[in-house]
């Protein structure tokens, strides 16, 4: 097997390894680790389908994670996968109508990000291990709602790991944020933002490439890393459920083998949808990627126009995970669309942080035909919410709709009959408010906790339980800041003077 090994989008810094790229999180000049090449994979889905779900992540990915053995892989694997799911499938396909669901909301948080995160914190401690490091790893997050959680369940309690999730004081929902500031670990704080998630973000990013607190943080026995999607180790996992998808598909007799599929990515930092170009890029016969946003739009702009331009108002909707201006996975896009060319990506990325925007030239603009996008309203993701239920009496969440609203359009624009995987990246039970008085007005003005039940009586879902009773849970974290204070808060969790 050939070793892969990961360098910066921009291009400064040396080449790494997969555990090492997996440790840093972020590059040194504060671009994105990608490997030098996408490897391929000789894809057969008859063959294919006889592995699970732990088998099936095994063979995607050893074929990034190279200087991990077979047995630490696996190891991670078998960690990651059991039972915190609430089914063997880890990520079943649902027929509702003629349309496909990707339920990716079976963790232990009821978001996509359950699928990479519950491995993550395993291959970061082998890496760990693997590179002979002794200092205690220091996990900085910043989250639109989900990642937080995920990322508080995942490293709860591991020795030698502290994590710290940054989120904005107002966008989040009632659930998510009391599923964050009612966590308990001895190694987890939890801070609300005054400000939206670029600005956490953007603060997070500053830390990382901060060389005066790095080198204060090293002398006191700590390294950074990230539980973003930004690190390599968030990344690759999630390409694994769309080989599952397909083989889900293929098994129940949906496609042919070597039958292309859609996939509708509800998106808004682009590692998910990113994840599906990996595995198209693999070998898996996906034909359309189709990019769906919110009424945060920059992305659907972006891949209709070429232009990405974060200089606009930002508005707080009712799919709060994708509420972004910045996403930050599109720069790993833009290294593969340029040619692997880091210099254009550092150009564009300085335009960006100076201009607040960058427009790419016709030949990156014409790799871009894998992709479809578009975007749905608040009151568009409200109406296919009604629709489904009234139909089909099936609940989704608000993020959830918005893909399934594009994939409507889509249809109508494009005529295109090809069989489409949507994914289902939260459960229903995340969003009560928004979800509930789509279905009907009559909910309005409810409270979201009686919300949850009467959403487990209509659907006759049970109640999971990560939320079960969550309104009653002590609050842990109530730490407010300004975003300019965030190092400070950082070098006081850790005692540092």
């Amino acid at each position: 097997m050939d070793n892969l090994i990961y360098k910066s989008t921009r291009g400064q810094g040396e080449a790494v390894s997969a555990s090492q790229a997996i440790i840093r999180g972020i590059a040194e000049d504060g671009g994105l680790f990608v490997p030098n090449y996408i490897p391929k994979i000789d894809f057969n889905a008859k063959d294919f389908s006889k592995f699970d779900y732990k088998e099936l992540a095994y063979i995607v990915m050893s074929k990034f994670f190279t200087d991990f053995t077979e047995e630490e892989l696996k190891n991670c694997i078998d960690k990651a996968y059991d039972d915190k799911f609430d089914t063997n499938e880890i990520v079943p396909v649902k027929k509702i109508g003629n349309d496909f669901f990707l339920e990716l909301h079976h963790g232990p948080t009821l978001a996509f990000k359950d699928v990479a995160l519950s491995i993550l914190p395993h291959l970061l401690k082998t890496a760990v291990k693997k590179q002979g490091i002794n200092k205690e790893i220091l996990i900085l997050t910043a989250t639109s709602g989900d990642t937080g959680k995920a990322a508080l369940e995942g490293f709860n309690n591991i020795d030698g790991i502290k994590i710290i999730v940054f989120y904005p004081e107002v966008g989040v929902s009632i659930v998510q944020q009391l599923q964050m500031t009612t966590h308990n670990g001895n190694n987890t704080f939890v801070v609300a933002i005054k400000g939206n998630f670029d600005d956490a973000q953007k603060a997070v990013k500053e830390i990382f490439t901060d060389e005066k607190m790095r080198s204060q943080l090293n002398e006191k026995g700590f390294m950074f890393s990230s539980a973003n999607s930004i690190n390599i180790g968030r990344l690759i996992p999630q390409v694994v459920y769309y080989f599952s998808a397909y083989l889900n598909l293929y098994k129940k007799g949906e496609i042919a083998e070597g039958e292309k599929i859609n996939v509708v990515v509800p998106t808004g930092n682009f590692g998910d949808i990113l994840a599906g170009y990996f595995a198209k890029s693999m070998g898996l016969p996906i034909d359309k990627l189709i990019c769906a946003s919110n009424k945060n739009k920059v992305l659907t702009d972006f891949i209709n126009t070429g232009r990405y331009d974060r200089n606009r108002d930002f508005y707080v909707t009712n799919s709060p995970s994708m509420d972004i201006l910045v996403s930050s996975n599109l720069e790993r896009l833009l290294y593969f669309v340029s040619g692997e060319n880091p210099e254009k990506v550092k150009s564009l990325m300085e335009s960006l942080s100076t201009k607040g925007e960058y427009s790419i030239d016709e030949d990156m603009k014409n790799k871009l035909q894998d992709f479809y996008a578009g975007y749905a309203s608040e009151e568009e993701t409200c109406y296919v919410i009604t629709d489904l239920y009234r139909d089909y009496k099936e609940a989704i969440d608000t993020h959830t709709a918005v893909a399934y609203s594009v994939y409507k359009k889509y249809e109508e624009d494009t005529k295109d009959a090809t069989k489409t995987v949507i994914l289902s990246t939260a459960s229903p039970f995340k969003f009560p408010k928004s979800v509930m008085s789509s279905i009907d007005k009559k909910y309005d003005g409810v409270n979201e906790f009686e919300l949850i039940k009467e959403l487990s009586k209509i659907g006759n879902y049970p109640i999971p339980a990560g939320i079960k009773d969550i309104d009653t849970r002590p609050q842990i974290h109530n730490t407010v800041c300004d975003k300019k204070d965030i190092k400070n808060v950082v070098l006081n969790f850790l005692k540092i003077k």
